[in-house]
């Protein structure tokens, strides 16, 4: 059953009833995506939530001179959004596309929130999940965009998402850390060469 890892990762995060989850399970609609599809894309109003089941996500903007920009990546176990904009009921500012042929459970965000009103257990995963994601992974990213250069920031993809990290196109991590393919070709030598200089 596609919806065994969904609620495994629900439950990471707190305890969920049975009844929750059958009225939540109620909800998730199962959709395929191709490599390269758009799931959400920038200046339409989105109203769904997405699980990964398997595949490969990315939320991305087009910068001021055309250039590609990747905010986040999101590979299996991963719940994808444009947050904020379903949140507000407002334009997304963001596209997200399929990197990789993709499976999703899918939700809408209203019904969802009727959820949380129904049921105390899915109030408290909605909590921990905001408190996690939305303050204490993001602070830390945003401050590290700001004052750690380019070699840090890879660096620290590297160490904490090792296996995304060889999935990844070259492409796309250089648009992630805001540069060009070119300069990412550089830090990688930068650090295979570190590497090799080590006793």
């Amino acid at each position: 059953m596609t919806t065994t890892a969904f609620f495994a990762k629900i439950r990471s995060y707190a305890p969920l009833s049975e009844a929750a989850e059958r009225a939540w399970a109620a909800l998730l609609r199962p959709r395929h995506y191709a490599k390269d599809e758009v799931v959400i894309r920038a200046g339409d109003v989105p109203t769904h939530y997405a699980f990964v089941v398997h595949g490969l996500l990315c939320q991305h903007y087009v910068g001021a001179e055309g250039d590609l920009i990747i905010k986040y990546f999101f590979p299996e176990n991963r719940i994808a959004a444009s947050v904020s904009a379903t949140m507000l009921r407002e334009p997304s500012q963001f596209t997200i596309t399929a990197v990789e042929d993709s499976l999703l459970l899918e939700y809408d965000y209203a019904a969802f929130k009727a959820l949380v009103a129904a049921h105390p257990d899915i109030a408290a995963f909605y909590i921990a999940y905001l408190e996690r994601h939305w303050i204490i992974e993001k602070e830390p990213m945003e401050i590290a965009f700001r004052h750690d250069d380019a070699l840090q920031r890879y660096r620290d993809f590297i160490r904490r998402e090792p296996d995304l990290h060889k999935r990844l196109k070259q492409h796309h991590i250089a648009a992630w850390l805001g540069i060009t393919p070119e300069s990412l070709s550089r830090l990688r030598r930068k650090i295979a060469f570190g590497r090799l200089g080590n006793p």
